[in-house]
């Protein structure tokens, strides 16, 4: 049992925790929520003994092991599988101890049977089995085990952490935000994941559905203390809401949200259907009003104001085809866009995605097919990298003047206010922003610019409960239209009305909601372990492979070297930007003596996050390519096309 008595809890000047208490009992499954910023990380620190309490008491089963997800990756030439399985360093450390046996000069022979009972008692004989289906299930294909670490972006060396951990055998394991660099596949076969785990969990997560189906108890840091609620994230809200409700907190700010949201509901229930989807959408709306009550205290607050043009069709596509280079990557989509639609993208990862939105964009050209935008386009378009194109110097309020000269000083800080940047927090530089205030201060943009259509791809990465709640609520008022990719099911659940799939380099409305997809999904994988080559199908022979191998090979040559290049790039901008923050680190360097040494190298770093992000972007690109050419391949070899 892990019991907390009495503890305080600081980082630096700051209190987080002030004199708590709490106990989790073995095999509980905990998530810990509340702000970013009020502790929770720390809190886990605290639990892997990397900080002290100011008083109190922290106990902890001496015998247990305690395993969480490292936060960097060294660049390293080791394949992936082969770094994932280092993870388990008990295991590693029986290996090391029986080469050494065998490498003495007077082999002991008791000694290495010892050692190979050890080894089989870690489960050596299967670690590496186990360690490719945790791979597969976050989304690496058999291909990338054996590439290098240094060959994979940031987002999935990650995911390599994230398989470390599980792999790992643990009493307690701590989960920070591990659905950050995931899809909506890798969240849900991580939630199965956790469902069968016999251990102690604590989990950091921002995702309402992924802690709803992965945790049976709620630990909440509020105003420097720890509340507990039993049950499931909706389980907490109900709690909290009834709590608030009793306390009669913010009264008059619920009722007015409780209107917006009314208003939104009786226009959805106007044209509602019977379909499955429909139905389980009004319910997820029903639910908002005890939401609204357990988010009464959040500090955002804003909405879209009405585009200045709503032209309908906004965008309409015909047979278009897009790709990268010469590879096709979606073929054949059609697509119109009118004010008022609502889609959400489901698909595996490296379908196509994200190359859809960025041809929404205007990042990616199409390749043929008519492709007719309106006059008074206004695109709003989320992704993370985006973030790296901020300016570091400048502050909140400073990206907002640039937008609209014309506005007032103070005009714009309400307008901030709406986004938590109040006060001074406005006016300070953007470099020590967190990744949450980062993308607040891009969404805050967004949405100042009234857009007429939204391009959104995950962009809830990095924002805590609140701002999410806060997010979906502005989108239930949106009134143009919007297209969504998201790993949070809660989300796209609340503000999608269709949903398209992605797969199989096409793009068409799926005919169901989300448990549907799931379902889909487990079939899948039900289908791909089973197939075989269809006896009705002929098989090709041997000279034939030969030849579409020879080909394949030829095809995807100019893909891989410029996945090779952009690896390359990645390579030398990450260590660039390890020297700068290194650099970066010297105190010495704020001040005003030094303060045109400190703006130069800051601007490197822009520089270097910028380049960065240029050739992940184009690797991700260069790999989903190669992945539909791989999956097109595979299809006409086994006979099933």
């Amino acid at each position: 049992m892990i019991k907390i008595t009495d503890v305080s809890l600081m980082r630096g000047t700051k209190m987080l925790l002030d004199t708590v208490s709490a106990e989790i009992s073995p095999k509980q499954k905990v998530a810990l929520i509340g702000a970013n910023g009020c502790g929770k990380s720390s809190l886990f620190a605290l639990l892997r003994g990397e900080l002290t309490v100011e008083s109190g008491e922290l106990y902890l089963p001496k015998q247990w092991q305690i395993v969480s997800v490292a936060q960097e990756v060294a660049m390293s030439a080791k394949p992936a599988l082969e770094y994932v399985i280092d993870g388990d360093k008990h295991l590693r450390a029986i290996q090391h101890a029986l080469r050494e046996a065998e490498g003495m000069a007077l082999v002991d022979g008791k000694r290495i049977a010892e050692l190979h009972a050890k080894l089989e008692e870690a489960g050596a004989y299967t670690i590496d089995a186990r360690a490719s289906t945790i791979l597969a299930g976050l989304g690496f294909s058999q291909e990338q085990l054996t590439q290098p670490v240094s060959a994979f972006s940031g987002g999935w060396q990650m995911r390599l952490n994230l398989a470390q951990a599980l792999l790992c055998p643990s009493d307690l394991l701590l989960l920070d935000e591990p659905t950050n660099h995931l899809d909506l596949d890798a969240v849900i076969w991580l939630e199965k994941w956790i469902q069968r785990y016999e251990g102690t969990l604590l989990l950091i997560s921002h995702d309402k559905a992924f802690i709803d189906s992965s945790v049976d108890r709620i630990l909440s840091v509020e105003q420097q203390q720890l509340y507990t609620y039993t049950g499931n994230y909706s389980a907490y809200e109900k709690q909290k809401a009834e709590r608030q409700r009793l306390q009669n907190l913010e009264y008059q700010k619920q009722q007015e949200k409780r209107q917006h949201l009314q208003s939104f509901i009786d226009r959805f229930k106007a044209k509602a259907s019977k379909a499955k989807q429909a139905q389980s959408r009004i319910k997820q709306l029903e639910r908002m009003e005890t939401l609204v009550l357990a988010h009464a205290d959040s500090p955002f607050s804003f909405a879209f104001d009405a585009p200045d043009k709503l032209p309908n069709p906004l965008v309409s596509m015909e047979n278009v085809t897009v790709g990268y280079d010469t590879t096709v990557v979606l073929d054949q989509v059609k697509l119109n866009l009118v004010p008022g639609s609502r889609i959400g993208l489901l698909g595996r990862n490296g379908a196509g995605k994200s190359t859809l939105i960025k041809l929404l964009a205007g990042e990616k050209k199409p390749m043929s097919g008519r492709y007719d935008i309106s006059a008074g386009l206004n695109v709003g378009y989320f992704a993370q990298h985006q973030l790296e194109y901020l300016d570091l110097e400048a502050s909140a309020l400073t990206h907002l003047q640039r937008l609209d000269p014309r506005a007032t000083e103070q005009s714009l800080r309400d307008f901030l206010g709406g986004f938590n940047f109040q006060g001074d927090s406005a006016l300070k530089p953007v470099a020590p922003f967190s990744g949450g205030e980062k993308a607040r201060l891009v969404l805050a943009m967004i949405v100042y610019q009234r857009p007429n259509i939204l391009l959104l791809d995950e962009p809830t990465n990095h924002l805590d409960l609140d701002m999410r709640q806060a997010l979906n609520l502005a989108l239930q008022g949106f009134e143009g239209a919007m297209i969504l990719v998201s790993h949070d099911r809660y989300l796209l659940t609340s503000v999608c009305e269709d949903f398209y799939l992605v797969d199989s380099g096409a793009v068409a409305p799926f005919n169901g909601d989300l448990e549907d997809y799931r379902q889909w999904l487990l079939d899948s994988e039900k289908q791909a372990e089973q197939s075989g080559v269809d006896p009705v199908k002929p098989t090709l022979d041997r000279k034939v492979i030969k030849r579409l191998e020879a080909e394949f090979r030829q095809k995807t040559s100019e893909v891989r070297m410029s996945i090779a290049k952009a690896e390359k790039g990645m390579e030398s901008a990450s260590n660039r930007l390890s020297a700068l923050q290194e650099k970066l680190a010297d105190m010495d360097l704020y001040t005003e003596e030094r303060k045109a040494e400190l703006k130069d190298l800051l601007n490197q770093q822009k520089e270097s996050e910028q380049l960065l992000s240029q050739h992940e972007s184009s690797w991700m690109e260069a790999q989903e390519a190669l992945e539909v050419m791989q999956s097109e391949f595979e299809h006409t070899v086994s006979g099933n096309r």
